[in-house]
């Protein structure tokens, strides 16, 4: 009885999964609707000066950064979904997870491309404040990722 109860707690983990499926498709949609209206305000009211295709460039970047975000809840609630409740959803084979640890270096190498975006946009914003302090605070944390990837690399040629 207790070994039937526990085995399917594991479908608790639905609340996670749709969780992250609620949060991509927002956070894709709301993404959609901000490039549409940047778009229609940048062919209504074009700004060719340097300062304005800048400001159009960071509105993008911006976008693109809430894209990476949407990804990363997408790769979640896929990555639960088939460690957890059916491991034979059909997904190309660079997006199947084996374990969570497949799940964790999925998530480290698009947390990598995140910073990196997120950097971009702050570098053209940047006014002349400190940008030094958060550039290699962005630089740590992505050499702590990349050497946490290279670690697991190691170890599966073993």
């Amino acid at each position: 009885m207790l070994s039937r109860i526990l085995a399917s707690s594991r479908y608790i983990i639905l609340i996670a999964v749709l969780g992250s499926l609620g949060a991509f498709i927002a956070l894709l949609i709301s993404g959609a609707l901000q490039i549409g209206i940047i778009i229609f305000y940048a062919i209504t009211e074009p700004n060719i000066s340097s300062k304005g295709l800048k400001a159009l460039s960071l509105a993008f970047i911006e976008i693109i950064d809430i894209f990476l975000l949407a990804t990363v809840f997408y790769i979640i609630a896929l990555g639960l979904y088939e460690l957890f409740i059916d491991a034979n959803v059909e997904l190309p084979n660079w997006l199947s997870f084996q374990d969570l640890d497949d799940l964790k270096n999925k998530l480290a190498s698009v947390v990598i491309v995140v910073l990196g975006v997120l950097f971009l946009g702050q570098a053209l914003e940047w006014k002349g404040n400190d940008i030094l302090s958060y550039g290699v605070a962005v630089a740590l944390v992505i050499a702590a990722l990349t050497y946490f990837l290279s670690q697991k690399d190691k170890k599966s040629k073993l």
